[in-house]
């Protein structure tokens, strides 16, 4: 019968595969992208938002204890408080703008009692490649307009540690507001705050990113194609070998054990012999 070849073990081996694929093209590969766009679209409805609207207090943008999400990540927040320089966090291995920096995170006690993480922005490594002397943070009551940020998660769940580099000072592998409450024993409220250009405690602000739709749709786009063409492609080589003559229609012969080398070079060494062999004439 002209199906039995979709029973053979290469042909079984090869729909698990392409099938396989396209299933996870269709419900793995492509909603990832697809999640990705909304995320940037998200990101860049927020900070449109941002630049034109007003900051408010941030009470009425996040109750007590309330971890920022998506939807309020990048709103601006108006926040009164004190720095807590003794309790000032260095987060390490970062890069801005595609160079080394590091990013300065310090505590501040608002006047409603909380504490929350305040991202003063980057400084730049020293030609020996250590934290450089920076300016410290105002001391008293201090007003700032800060945007709001959901923590960063080292991967590792490495908490801070000092380095003697810095007259003991911690360091961070993550800006992740409750890293830096088991580190310096501060109840900091989660998320953290990044300082603007020209607030008070600002070092070198940030950059926001760039509103970009990005390539995400385009890419979820090609991973259905993809999945489908590896669908139609599996259909047309079984069409294929299901009209006469097909490559798998019939049993090929298996061709004979090739020849080895020194077999080879036995058989010329015998030829040679009996052509050397002298011939006697018949009498």
């Amino acid at each position: 019968m002209r199906w039995r070849f979709l029973l053979r073990p290469g042909w079984l081996a090869l729909t698990l595969v392409v099938f396989t694929f396209a299933i996870a093209c269709f419900t793995l590969l492509a909603p990832w992208q697809f999640s990705r766009d909304e995320e940037r679209q998200t990101q860049n409805a927020a900070l449109q938002a941002s630049f034109t609207g007003e900051p408010r207090p941030l009470a009425e943008v996040l109750a007590p204890a309330v971890a920022p999400d998506e939807r309020t990540q990048w709103q601006r927040v108006a926040i009164t408080g004190t720095y807590l320089p003794e309790a000032e966090v260095i987060a390490r291995l970062r890069t801005v703008q595609g160079e080394a920096a590091f990013e300065i995170l310090t505590p501040m006690r608002t006047t409603d009692g909380q504490t929350v993480l305040i991202d003063r922005g980057f400084v730049q490594p020293d030609d020996r490649s250590r934290v450089p002397a920076y300016a410290p943070a105002p001391s008293g009551p201090t007003q700032v307009v800060a945007r709001v940020r959901v923590d960063e998660k080292d991967s590792r769940g490495r908490d801070a540690f000092a380095d003697g580099s810095t007259d003991g000072r911690l360091h961070s592998y993550s800006v992740d507001s409750q890293v830096v409450a088991r580190s310096t024993g501060n109840d900091l409220r989660p998320g953290y705050f990044q300082l603007d250009e020209g607030q008070p405690g600002v070092l070198a602000a940030l950059p926001l990113p760039k509103l970009e739709a990005g390539p995400f749709f385009s890419y979820a786009l090609q991973w259905m194609a993809f999945g489908a063409m590896s669908v139609l492609a599996w259909l047309y080589f079984t069409v294929r070998e299901l009209k006469p003559g097909g490559t798998l229609a019939t049993e090929t012969p298996k061709p004979g054990r090739r020849k080895s080398v020194a077999e080879m070079v036995a058989e010329d060494e015998r030829a040679d012999a009996r052509a050397a062999e002298p011939t006697h004439p018949v009498a």
